[in-house]
C-alpha cells in the first residue's frame, strides 16, 4: 500500500515538473512572439516614417550625377528616342547615346520637316515630299519613297510607316515597312470618307488609328476608323475592325498608348478606346473649353486648358490610361513640355522645372544651371537626363 502511495507521489511530482516545464516553454514562446511582434511593429514604423517623410520632401535643388560633352549643332532639335537623343535639322539628323557616342548620322535636305518617334524608332520625312528616313537608337533602318507628297506620317516600334499621301483628287494612306516595301494601301475620297487629319499606329504595328473629317449637309462630322494588319483584319472588308461617328465635331489628334489603348481628342470631347484587335469606346468625356495641349505617357494622359482660376495660368485634366479621371492640377509655368511619371509629372522650359505628384504634392520648383533643351527619366527616383546644347547631364534631385 505504502508503495502505491509512494508511486503516486512521485507520478504527480513528475507530472507538475511536465507541466511547468511545458509552461515555462509557453511562457518563453510568447516572450519570443512579442518580441518579434515588436521588432515588426517598429520596422513598420520606421517604414511607415521614411515613406511619409519622401511624399512629403520637397527637393530644392539638384546635383549632377554625370555629364557627357556634345557638339553643339546650330538650328537643331532635340527629341527623345528612348533612352538617347535624336537630333534633327533641316540639313540632318543624328543620334547620341547616352555615353555621347553618336550611333547613326543621315544628311538630308528637308524644309518642312515631319519627325514621329515610338519607343526606340523614329521616321523622319519632308512635308510634301517623297521620301522617308527610319531608323531606331542604334541604327538606320531602311528609307521609304513615294510617287506621291507625303502630308502626314506615323511610325510603329516595329519600324512600320504609314504615310498620308495627297493625289489629285484622292488621299492615299499607304503602309510601307522599314525597307520601304508597301504592305497596305487604302483610299480616302473627300466626299464619301473624309479627309486623314490624324494617324496613329500601334507599337507592334498591327493597328492602324485614322481620324477623318467630312461636311454632310453643311454639318461638320468626324469618323474614326481602326485598321487591322493581323489576321482578324485580313477577314474584314478593308481591313476596317472599328468605326466610329461623331456629328459637329473635329478630332484632330490620335494616339496609340500601347498595343491595347488608344485615345482621341476632339475639340469638346476626349475619347479612350480599349482592345488590341477590335477598339471599343470605353470613356468619354466632354469639356467647353479650348485645349492648348495634350500629352500623354504610358500609363496618362493629360489635356492642358487655360486656367479658371485667376491664381494661375494653365490647368491640366489628367486621366488613367483606363479613361479614369484622376484629378485638374493648376500651374503658372510656361511649359514647352510635359512628361508623366509613375508617381509624379514633370513640366518644363528652357530654365524652370516643377514636379508635381498626383496627390497634388509639389516635389520641386526651380531652376536649372543650363538652357534645357531636352528633359527626360533618367531610370531611377527623381533622376533625370538634362539635355542641353553642349551636354547630355544625369541629374538627381536633393
Amino acid at each position: 500500500m505504502a508503495d502505491i502511495r509512494s508511486y503516486r507521489r512521485e507520478k504527480e511530482k513528475r507530472e507538475q515538473i511536465q507541466n511547468d516545464y511545458r509552461e515555462k516553454i509557453k511562457r518563453h514562446k510568447l516572450k519570443n512572439i512579442y518580441r518579434v511582434m515588436l521588432v515588426v511593429a517598429a520596422l513598420l514604423a520606421v517604414v511607415v516614417l521614411v515613406m511619409v517623410q519622401y511624399k512629403r520632401h520637397v527637393y530644392t535643388g539638384y546635383d549632377t550625377v554625370s555629364t557627357v560633352v556634345l557638339e553643339g549643332s546650330a538650328g537643331a532639335e532635340d527629341i527623345r528616342l528612348q533612352d538617347s537623343v535624336l537630333t534633327y535639322s533641316k540639313d540632318g539628323a543624328h543620334c547620341t547615346n547616352m555615353k555621347g557616342e553618336v550611333t547613326w548620322n543621315q544628311t538630308y535636305e528637308i524644309q518642312d520637316i515631319l519627325v514621329e518617334t515610338c519607343r526606340n524608332v523614329s521616321a523622319i520625312a519632308s512635308y510634301n515630299g517623297r521620301e522617308i528616313y527610319v531608323q531606331d537608337n542604334q541604327k538606320q533602318l531602311g528609307s521609304i519613297s513615294t510617287n506621291m507628297p507625303i502630308k502626314d506620317i506615323a511610325v510603329s516600334a516595329t519600324g512600320m510607316v504609314t504615310a498620308v499621301l495627297a493625289d489629285t483628287n484622292v488621299t492615299w494612306i499607304n503602309t510601307y515597312n522599314s525597307e520601304g516595301e508597301l504592305m497596305f494601301t487604302g483610299q480616302a475620297h473627300m466626299d464619301e470618307a473624309g479627309y486623314p487629319v490624324s494617324v496613329s499606329l500601334s507599337p507592334n504595328g498591327v493597328m492602324l488609328a485614322v481620324t477623318y473629317v467630312y461636311l454632310d449637309a453643311g454639318v461638320l462630322k468626324s469618323n474614326v476608323v481602326f485598321y487591322n494588319f493581323g489576321p482578324v483584319g485580313d477577314n474584314m472588308s478593308d481591313h476596317v475592325v472599328g468605326l466610329y461617328f461623331y456629328s459637329d465635331m473635329l478630332i484632330p489628334e490620335i494616339h496609340f498608348v500601347d498595343d491595347e489603348t488608344a485615345f482621341a481628342v476632339g475639340d469638346n470631347r476626349l475619347m479612350v478606346f480599349k482592345g488590341g484587335q477590335t477598339p471599343t469606346e470605353e470613356a468619354g468625356y466632354i469639356y467647353n473649353k479650348e485645349i492648348q495641349s495634350v500629352f500623354y505617357g504610358e500609363n496618362h494622359i493629360g489635356l492642358v486648358f487655360v486656367s479658371d482660376d485667376m491664381e494661375h495660368s494653365y490647368m491640366m485634366d489628367v486621366y488613367n490610361t483606363a479613361g479614369k479621371k484622376i484629378d485638374t492640377y493648376y500651374f503658372n509655368l510656361e511649359y514647352n513640355e510635359i512628361f508623366f511619371e509613375e508617381d509624379c509629372f514633370v513640366i518644363y522650359n528652357e530654365t524652370e522645372c516643377q514636379v508635381m505628384t498626383y496627390g497634388g504634392v509639389e516635389k520641386f520648383n526651380g531652376y536649372f544651371s543650363k538652357a534645357a533643351d531636352l528633359l527626360f527619366p533618367a531610370g531611377g527616383a527623381y533622376k533625370y537626363v538634362l539635355v542641353t546644347e553642349t551636354s547630355i547631364d544625369t541629374i538627381q534631385l536633393k
